[in-house]
């Protein structure tokens, strides 16, 4: 054998590999909530963009929702105000939402944006203003029983798809700030009220309101450890019951994202998949390959689509 075509053959086998997932989530729709370190470092920045370009070429409906913590802190720490987290949501006041909303749809979503179209004129910006797209109500926190005042920090209440759905109609990748419209008046906001809102939380609310396939959380570790800190053992599957018994146990990092994927599979999402976001093209490896990375979340009395005799 020639060393073209022996270099060549595994190279086929992956793509082989490949064709019953394919065809298996050819015109699906799937949400993936961008986030952690793929959101700052530039190769996995690249990289993530590469994925979702080609999920939507392999012919799925990919719909990205992100968040920008890392990006609101520094901007909050060159106007001189203050990052404070209570219960791991941020504190909102009317200033910090003003840096919040200029940083999500100003900053991270441009350049997100510009990133998923290097590729070709797919991506398109909005955020859960648009089309009033997502509705919050004002969330409390509930700390040590106490029912605490986060300010402008909101709890998905509504989302209208219809936007999104036209965008995905015509091809595009939709890319959506986790901000929402306010359906609890103004609160004396002269622009109608807005709210910071969780991206995980955004991202599964999302998922639901578009019957999604998938939902993909992308974080900073392997995926939902089985006894953290004694074991780094990764739960590759669990169904929403199980998820249920294990969230009063988990880090407070942990909660919003598998909150989420409870709330997605238990709302019609096929699945919910937590996924490394260090590992460059884990969403690839994930969905195209046989073994999967991460932790997928299934809904109760659901067969595994790994392991399903009618599933590939």
């Amino acid at each position: 054998m020639s060393a073209r075509k022996h270099t060549a053959l595994p190279k086929a086998r992956t793509l082989i590999e490949a064709l019953p997932w394919l065809t298996r989530h050819h015109g699906r729709t799937v949400v993936i909530k961008f986030g952690g370190n793929a959101m700052v470092d530039e190769e996995l920045k690249a990289a993530f963009a590469q994925d979702v370009v080609f999920l939507r070429h392999a012919g799925l409906r990919p719909v990205v929702v992100h968040g920008g913590g890392p990006q609101i802190s520094r901007q909050l720490d060159r106007l001189g105000l203050e990052s404070e987290f209570r219960a791991g949501l941020r504190v909102t006041t009317p200033e910090t939402m003003d840096v919040v909303r200029m940083v999500l749809a100003g900053q991270v979503q441009r350049e997100l944006v510009g990133l998923l179209n290097r590729h070709g004129p797919l991506a398109v910006g909005l955020t859960g203003e648009d089309a009033r797209i997502m509705a919050a109500t004002k969330h409390y926190a509930d700390i040590d029983g106490e029912r605490v005042d986060l300010g402008r920090v909101g709890e998905v209440a509504a989302v209208d798809t219809g936007a999104i759905e036209a965008l995905l109609d015509d091809g595009r990748i939709p890319v959506i700030s986790s901000i929402a419209h306010s359906v609890d008046g103004d609160e004396g906001q002269t622009e109608g009220g807005i709210y910071n809102v969780n991206a995980d939380t955004a991202a599964a609310a999302v998922a639901a309101g578009l019957g999604a396939e998938t939902l993909i959380v992308l974080t900073d570790v392997e995926g939902l450890y089985a006894d953290w800190p004694d074991s780094d053992e990764v739960i590759s599957e669990l169904t929403a019951q199980q998820l249920e018994k294990l969230l009063p146990d988990l880090s407070s990092g942990m909660v919003p994202k598998m909150e989420g994927c409870l709330h997605a599979v238990r709302n019609g999402v096929h699945t919910a998949r937590v996924l490394d976001g260090r590992v460059q093209h884990a969403i690839l490896l994930e969905i195209f390959t046989d073994e999967g990375v991460g932790t997928m979340v299934v809904p109760d009395a659901v067969p595994d689509p790994r392991t399903a005799k009618d599933q590939p």
